[in-house]
């Protein structure tokens, strides 16, 4: 199994920035790709961000040149910095990593960590 740790949300308020962090943990595992879901209250889960092996970052378009997604490979850890941040942005924030363990490649999650804007 790989295990994710979110850290890093809270209650900001609006026009602030937080910086979230997510370390992956396990045995034998290798990652393809790591980034960041949220989901609103009544609202589907997201994509944020994601950043594969090699490649850039990508945004949706509702964050793009406030958020900026980052990985330390040697820590197996992905940074999520969300500067200029608005009520919509309210949510439970996932990181979500694309793993191969033994062979097979799988998706893992994180618990989620809440992030509050007030306005």
């Amino acid at each position: 199994q790989v295990q994710l740790v979110e850290s890093g949300g809270g209650l900001v308020q609006a026009g602030g920035s937080l910086r979230l962090s997510c370390a992956a943990s396990g045995s034998s595992f290798s990652i393809n790709a790591m980034g960041w879901y949220r989901q609103a209250p009544g609202k589907q889960r997201e994509l944020v961000a994601m950043l594969a092996n090699g490649g850039s970052p990508l945004y949706a378009d509702s964050v793009k040149g406030r958020f900026t997604c980052s990985r330390d490979n040697a820590k197996n850890t992905v940074y999520l910095q969300m500067n200029s941040l608005k009520p919509d942005d309210t949510a439970v924030y996932f990181c979500y990593t694309q793993a191969t363990r033994l062979g097979i490649l799988s998706v893992y999650w994180g618990k989620g960590t809440l992030v509050t804007v007030s306005s």
